[in-house]
């Protein structure tokens, strides 16, 4: 039974790999110390969201074996919305995922530095993080295989290991379980929590892993009769993704200063109170979230961009692999030398604003056409849960949208 639950988890897994990243790690932590448990309930809402619109991209995947980019170029048969669609997806998805990769393999770094402290080179006035090469050469190792059962393997590793990490640290600092509930299903508002509940929520609804699951559930999966395979496989790993967002959270609410601005300064955190041993598997966790979402930001582009552009090619491709090189090279260079592109990251912040709602309408809208799904469309309940889901992503859109122009 075990046996063959491992062998159908994989697609589900590497979503939950591209949300937990370094700046839902912080975000989490943050939460955690300024808030204590009050913002649990926010957690428990994005992750419900999520497994509601990936089991759509999900289904997609496997029922028309196309990535949602390509459905989109397909179905939406305007020729001007269509292209601005699919620029908008480009803009955000490509431009946006190399902007971040930064971010994620500095994560990455945060970890390894928590426990080998900092290793750099000098050239002139140029400092190079050696760490960051080290997590450039192993993402492009797993993603240049092209292989998909090795690279799923790899992450669903990288994820196990990610969540026994933080979900391991939670644990050691013995919350009170009556208080954790409480900040499960009682739902509050602290005083200035409201852009840490949104940010909670839109770090873990993320445009780009719809695309990124629609072409997954097609490499492992080609009969619409695993439809429900998927559907486990979402469901089960999105909830363990939603476990480690909230124990990152529960342990950061056990330190009782508020002079913690990452996951690196909570592992410093905990040491003294709960053993050198929290200190360690926070840092391998923060290094497992950091190296996973550098492998999945530069897959999930090419993906995105070999559907809106009418690519045939695989993974092994020069093409395909020409888009994550470029993504993980950008990232690896911003990170090593320390640039912070910020025009670039406020355009994607933007892009993704504006992609986040519309997407949502789009695979609402593709998930009630039978011309494409047959008789895979949605229930009534689901088209429900949709609605409500795209209000939400309205709600989040215009505040990052807003937050980049400094108006919220």
């Amino acid at each position: 039974m075990v046996k063959k639950w491992f062998q159908n988890i994989g697609p589900g897994t590497l979503v939950a790999a591209a949300f937990i990243g370094p700046g839902t790690v912080t975000l989490c932590t943050l939460a955690g110390v300024n808030f204590g448990f009050n913002l649990l309930w926010a957690m428990l809402l994005s992750i419900i969201a999520t497994i509601v619109l990936q089991e759509m991209a999900a289904r997609l995947g496997i029922v028309s074996q196309k990535g949602l980019s390509q459905v989109i170029r397909e179905e939406i048969k305007h020729p001007i919305l269509k292209q601005f669609i699919l620029l908008l997806i480009l803009a955000a998805v490509v431009v946006g995922n190399a902007s971040y990769e930064a971010g994620n393999i500095s994560g990455g770094i945060l970890g390894l530095e928590t426990i080998l402290g900092t290793h750099t080179i000098h050239f002139g006035s140029i400092s190079i993080n050696l760490l960051s090469l080290v997590i450039g050469v192993i993402a492009f190792v797993l993603l240049y295989i092209g292989n998909y059962k090795f690279l799923e393997k790899s992450l669903v590793t990288l994820v196990l290991v990610m969540s026994f990490s933080f979900i391991i640290t939670a644990v050691a600092t013995k919350p009170a379980i009556i208080d954790v509930l409480k900040g499960l299903f009682i739902p509050k508002f602290p005083e200035k929590s409201i852009l840490t509940i949104i940010g909670l929520i839109g770090t873990t609804v993320v445009p780009y892993n719809l695309f990124l699951h629609a072409s997954l559930v097609k490499e492992k999966w080609h009969k619409k009769t695993d439809v429900s395979l998927a559907k486990k496989d979402t469901i089960i790993s999105i909830i363990l993704g939603g476990l480690v967002s909230m124990a990152i959270l529960i342990s950061a609410a056990a330190i009782k200063t508020t002079d913690i601005n990452n996951a690196a300064d909570l592992a410093k955190g905990l040491a003294p109170l709960y053993g050198a041993f929290a200190k360690y598997f926070l840092a391998l966790g923060l290094f497992a979230a950091g190296i996973t979402s550098a492998i999945t930001a530069p897959l999930a582009a090419a993906y995105v961009v070999k559907g809106c552009l009418g690519w045939k090619d695989g993974l092994q491709s020069k093409k395909f692999r020409a888009i994550w090189i470029s993504i993980l090279l950008l990232g690896v260079l911003f990170s090593s030398i320390g640039i912070k592109p910020i025009e670039i990251i406020k355009f994607a912040q933007v892009a993704n604003g504006m992609l986040l709602p519309l997407i949502a309408v789009i695979l609402l809208w593709i998930m009630n056409k039978k011309s494409v799904l047959g008789t895979f469309t949605n229930s009534n309940t689901q088209n429900i849960l949709g609605f409500v889901i795209i209000a939400i992503t309205v709600f989040l859109g215009l505040k990052g949208i807003l937050k980049v122009f400094n108006l919220l």
